[in-house]
């Protein structure tokens, strides 16, 4: 997938799908991705020279590559797809408070105890073997875009880029997340708790574990029976407590309980215990895989100390 942050950052690429013959090229292309120059010219009715200055902006945008291969009458050149989606995020980011951002792969866990159902995949393969939680050690798990357990936890180190004497006001964790059922199940109901440094945040009731449609991003061998995409979250610590997506709020603690400081470690836990009322799993997308293409994306808001 290619992906940007703002319609500026794609101003290349929307150059270069302006134009409905190039549009064309793109659709030809995605139905046989074994096209030659000589092919697209052919079926569009254009020039060799007129095809190549299409095709040349298209790949100067990263939306094709060109590879040389043997022909009947010498090479040809092959023009494929670089990309199977484009998204762009067109909301620009009106936030003036000041804060340190960091996106985690959901593979740099630093623990976990996870019981079956339970799996980890990157972008090109499931690792190792469903339901043995084994592989939750291997190295691949870096690599990671999805992950899922049916109780247990996994737990998070977030950098504390805080200096002497700036104050920490508030804190937003948001991932894509839903529960985790054997294959998929849209109305099966999972009591998420969340945690940093041992200190509870209270806990969100996952709906489901979707997969009635494939997930935007999952690559295309990922299997349509297993989990397919979650809900976007946002986790929000501050002064009046903690909340989800900024509505009613799921615990009393707020970032001045948590006592952090410029030299604390931040471990942030999200766990599913065994004898909650709804012990309905943990799934975790990453980027490449469900709706919304990023890792665990966290914010620290601070003041510096003039400010107070």
């Amino acid at each position: 997938m290619l992906y940007f942050k703002s319609i500026h950052e794609a101003e290349d690429v929307l150059k270069a799908l302006s134009t409905p013959m190039r549009l064309k090229i793109m659709e030809l292309i995605y139905e046989d991705d074994q096209l030659s120059m000589n092919d697209l010219a052919e079926a569009l009715g254009l020039t060799n020279s007129a095809i190549s200055m299409h095709v040349k902006k298209l790949e100067q945008a990263g939306l094709v590559k060109i590879r040389t291969t043997a022909g009947k009458r010498g090479t040809m050149k092959i023009v494929h797809p670089m990309h199977d989606r484009l998204m762009i995020d067109l909301a620009p980011n009106r936030e003036t408070r000041k804060f340190y951002q960091d996106d985690i792969r959901i593979g740099y866990f630093t623990a976990s105890n996870v019981n079956p159902t339970c799996g980890i995949a990157t972008v090109k393969k499931i690792v190792g073997e469903l339901d043995d939680n084994r592989y939750f050690t291997f190295p691949e798990r870096f690599e990671a875009g999805i992950l899922w357990f049916g109780s247990g936890y996994i737990e998070y180190n977030i950098p504390n880029h805080l200096k002497a004497g700036q104050t920490l006001t508030e804190m937003q964790i948001s991932f894509e997340i839903c529960s985790e059922c054997p294959e998929y199940n849209e109305d099966y109901p999972s009591d998420i708790y969340f945690s940093i440094n041992g200190k509870s945040l209270g806990f969100w009731v996952s709906p489901g574990d979707f997969g009635a449609r494939k997930g935007y991003l999952n690559p295309q061998w990922w299997p349509e029976r297993l989990n397919q995409y979650g809900l976007l979250k946002t986790l929000i610590i501050n002064s009046e407590g903690t909340c989800i997506d900024g509505g009613s709020t799921i615990s009393s603690t707020t970032i001045e309980d948590l006592a952090i400081d410029y030299s604390s470690t931040i471990t942030f836990r999200f766990e599913v215990p065994k004898d909650t009322a709804n012990c309905g799993g943990c799934t975790l997308f990453g980027e490449d895989f469900g709706d919304h293409n990023q890792a665990i994306r966290v914010k620290t808001f601070y003041t510096d100390p003039k400010e107070k």
